[in-house]
């Protein structure tokens, strides 16, 4: 039986039977703690301002409302926003101020973090749908994909969310199935880990590949316009260059922040459910975690912020802000 002292003094019995034993999961330093208090804060204010700003510009512009591309990024943005507070609440409550709540309270605020970042990652998926379909079926786009389906599609993953987060609340724990306990979250079940762990590297594999497939028919267009000018013995565009370039560059962005963000965190899940983790790896865990922060902090720069129009909706609505109350024919109307 591994004796451990918590920030108080306090003696926890960290053997095989750790159940009711949160301080077995408080391992960081004081150091470590005073470094993720400083990082969860400071992604997590940029994180609520910055989504808080997408889902202003798109609530407040007819024109992006009637889109259904952008129901999927304001589900993100709501997805993120909700999941900044709820996570660095949370995190900082559990390895900074060490508050030990009773199980059904931890699980309540798990259950919040869960929903959160699996409705994050569903927006994700539910995004590179929009985008395959667009590239794959350009013709049937409009039929395919509108505002009503969208608003079905998003609503669905938000009720499948938080469905799957409730689960260990709801029973499917290892204290109340007296089974084999996760060793970086306090009373998870393995088979629920497990389950969590495929629904969601399915995911994100199915978003890694729509964006590797609209990357390859990017290449594809481009190369086709490179031997029809060459044919003709004209020059590409400019515009069509610049626009297949920044197409790229958004794609790339995407497919290295999924998997910067969620590779190492799927990577010591999968661990932890054939390995047995030490208090090194629950540290490491407990940083990497941050990268889902991270995530929804890069994510409104990578699917909105890049998007010409909400940018000139922003800018409008910014000069509006600054010149309130005198005549700004430079702000235009939506």
């Amino acid at each position: 039986m591994l004796k451990k002292k918590n920030i108080f003094g306090e003696v926890a019995q960290c053997g095989e039977d750790f159940v009711d034993n949160m301080e077995c999961f408080m391992i960081l330093t004081p150091g470590q703690q005073l470094a993720v208090a400083i990082l969860a804060l400071t992604l997590g204010t940029f994180t609520v301002l910055e989504n808080l700003m997408v889902l202003c510009v798109i609530l407040h512009s007819q024109t992006l409302r009637s889109r259904p591309s952008y129901h999927f990024i304001g589900s993100l943005a709501v997805a993120d926003l909700i999941g900044s507070i709820i996570f660095v609440y949370s995190f900082l409550d559990f390895h900074v101020l060490h508050r030990k709540d009773t199980p059904n309270v931890f699980l309540f605020k798990l259950a919040g973090v869960i929903a959160s970042f699996t409705a994050s990652v569903g927006s994700l998926f539910l995004t590179a749908i929009d985008r395959y379909i667009s590239i794959h079926r350009p013709l049937a786009y409009k039929r395919i994909v509108t505002k009503t389906k969208a608003v079905i599609a998003f609503s669905v993953m938000w009720t499948i969310s938080i469905v799957i987060s409730l689960m260990p609340l709801l029973g499917w724990n290892c204290k109340r199935l007296n089974s084999v306990c996760s060793d970086i979250f306090p009373l998870i079940d393995q088979k629920y880990l497990m389950f969590w762990i495929g629904m969601t590297s399915i995911l994100v594999l199915f978003i890694i590949y729509a964006y590797m497939f609209i990357l390859w028919k990017s290449h594809h267009h481009a190369v086709r316009m490179l031997s029809r000018s060459s044919q003709r013995i004209q020059t590409v565009r400019p515009e069509q260059a610049r626009m297949d370039l920044r197409l790229a560059k958004t794609l790339v962005l995407i497919l290295v922040a999924l998997i910067i963000c969620w590779g190492p965190l799927l990577a010591i899940m999968v661990y932890d459910l054939f390995g047995k983790v030490n208090d090194f790896i629950k540290t490491v865990f407990a940083f990497c975690s941050m990268l889902c922060l991270l995530n929804s902090t890069v994510n409104p720069v990578i699917y909105a912020m890049r998007s010409k129009d909400l940018r000139r909706k922003a800018f409008h609505k910014l000069v509006r802000f600054r010149c309130c109350g005198s005549d700004c024919s430079a702000a235009g109307k939506d």
